[in-house]
């Protein structure tokens, strides 16, 4: 068997870190739309392998590039998905190259490069992500070594250090806030939206911290159902959800849409039939489903992801000496995996390397 010729590894990105929600909404690849955008990469000429992360908080094209065409063509192809000007991912992505690429690959792994320092959903994701490109064939032993050796550092750092340590959940935030406007939850009534596996984790949070009544609604029937049958919840089917909502205390929104579904005005009239009670209202969707603007309406509590990531890390500094050890571990083994990949007798691309 032939050894494979690694010309250039490159990340084309977009991330929390420097990318505002704005942004990352209009930067924001639905589940429906990674297949197409697969193929695509697939066919172009200018690299052998491609893979994409898409996450809640991130938008990333790892690539093994055949030339010096391929940022071009990642671009343009991602502008292509997104239906965006080249100027906006121009403005906020990051371009990661060869080694550099390796640490961050294996930095994300380890949940030092998320908004909730230390979680561990990422893991996650990028297994699934590679599992997504892999049935696509669009990997080969170039990315396929990358993701698997981001997966045993991440288990390294997590084993060798205490970066777990302190981690707080966007569930378990998402609570301890609800408890602070509403005091006992027991009779704090609780709508899911969505299927998404935080909104589910930040349902269970509520359950474990008394709430009784919980019901769910998707705009898949079946997903729905089979939801509220695990939370042991009602069923609300999503036509009925406009208006329903004078009736649930805490509203938790975690759906694919394209766009909002809930607008200032759906609570406006809400709040007529109970002036007096407040709305919690929970958005951990991107792009976002609830309207920004209900935190001008009064007796209106929003959070989004950002604002919940920010309580998280607050506690940040008291973990900083385990994440430069945790830094120090990765970078021993990405370094190791740039040296192995290097004896495979490559040319590494370094010219033009602005997107």
């Amino acid at each position: 068997m032939s050894k494979p010729n690694l010309q250039s590894l490159f990340v084309l990105g977009c991330s929390h870190h420097e990318t505002p929600l704005e942004v990352r909404e209009r930067l924001a690849l639905s589940p429906d739309k990674i297949p197409a955008l697969l193929q695509e990469l697939r066919e172009c000429r200018d690299f052998s392998e491609s893979l994409v992360l898409s996450t809640c908080n991130r938008l990333e094209i790892y690539v093994h590039a055949r030339n010096e065409n391929a940022q071009h063509s990642i671009r343009e192809i991602l502008c292509r998905s997104l239906n965006i000007k080249n100027e906006l991912l121009v403005a906020h992505a990051y371009r990661l190259h060869n080694l550099s690429a390796i640490q961050h690959a294996f930095s994300l792994a380890a949940g030092l490069d998320s908004q909730i320092l230390g979680e561990t959903e990422i893991l996650g994701q990028m297994k699934q992500a590679l599992a997504t490109a892999q049935e696509f064939e669009n990997t080969g032993s170039i990315l396929n070594r990358l993701f698997e050796k981001s997966f045993q550092t991440a288990k390294i750092v997590r084993t060798q250090t205490g970066i777990d340590k302190g981690q707080v959940s966007i569930g378990n935030i998402a609570a301890d806030l609800a408890k602070r406007i509403f005091g006992k939850l027991q009779n704090s009534r609780v709508l899911l939206i969505g299927s998404g596996e935080v909104g589910q984790r930040t349902a269970q949070a509520l359950r474990n911290r008394g709430v009784q009544q919980l019901a769910v609604s998707s705009r898949t029937t079946q997903n729905a159902e089979h939801l509220a049958a695990q939370l042991d919840a009602d069923h609300l089917p999503f036509e009925q959800i406009h208006k329903s909502l004078e009736q649930f205390d805490i509203v938790i929104s975690s759906t694919a849409a394209p766009g909002l579904i809930l607008r200032h005005e759906d609570f406006r009239a809400a709040r007529r039939v109970r002036p007096a009670q407040p709305f919690f209202l929970i958005d951990l969707a991107m792009p976002r489903d609830l309207d920004p603007s209900l935190n001008k309406l009064e007796n209106c509590y929003l959070y989004n992801l950002d604002d919940l990531a920010a309580i998280a890390n607050e506690n940040l500094a008291r973990r900083n000496a385990e994440c430069e050890q945790a830094h120090v571990l990765l970078n021993a083994q990405a370094w190791q995996l740039w040296l192995q990949l290097r004896r495979r007798s490559f040319m590494p691309i370094e010219k033009n390397q602005n997107v």
